[in-house]
């Protein structure tokens, strides 16, 4: 009995064996690619199993249900889609926006340094003496744009 007959005779097994090569791939691979095939895969055994359909309407349904779990996927579960309670998490100069802190490093010619708790960030904003109270503005990447406090 060789490979090709094993598999044949599987039947709707075969569709448990995908979903796990697929599941097996997606861990492998970066990105959510795979998984959605391998739903489909899977729900098509479960189906196989419990009808005893042809494999050629096997074969139909799984594209069916491929298309179906991956438009559902871009449409519900796509990371623009998805609201965060902390938008600014990985924006982290972001989170700073409205903090009044102190000047480290005067800033002239537009460029200096503040301190933000206990870490010191590259600031740009008017020209400010050390020790000077500033309000954080708004970030450039990792430069944190400030202007003169008034309390």
């Amino acid at each position: 009995m060789g490979l090709s007959d094993f598999f044949w005779n599987l039947g709707a097994w075969n569709w448990f064996v995908v979903a796990v090569a697929l599941s097996a791939l997606e861990a492998m691979v970066p990105g959510v690619h795979f998984i959605w095939f391998g739903v489909a895969a899977f729900i098509v055994g479960m189906l196989g199993l419990a009808t005893g359909m042809a494999w050629e309407w096997q074969l139909i349904i799984f594209a069916i249900l491929s298309c179906v779990t991956v438009f559902f996927a871009r449409r519900y579960a796509a990371p623009d889609v998805a609201a965060s309670d902390q938008p600014d998490l990985n924006a982290r100069a972001e989170q700073y926006v409205g903090r009044v802190v102190t000047v480290e490093e005067p800033i002239a010619d537009g460029r200096g340094k503040v301190r933000v708790g206990d870490t010191v960030w590259n600031a740009q904003g008017s020209d400010a003496p050390q020790g000077a109270r500033v309000r954080i503005t708004g970030a450039n990447g990792t430069v944190l744009v400030v202007e003169h406090a008034f309390n």
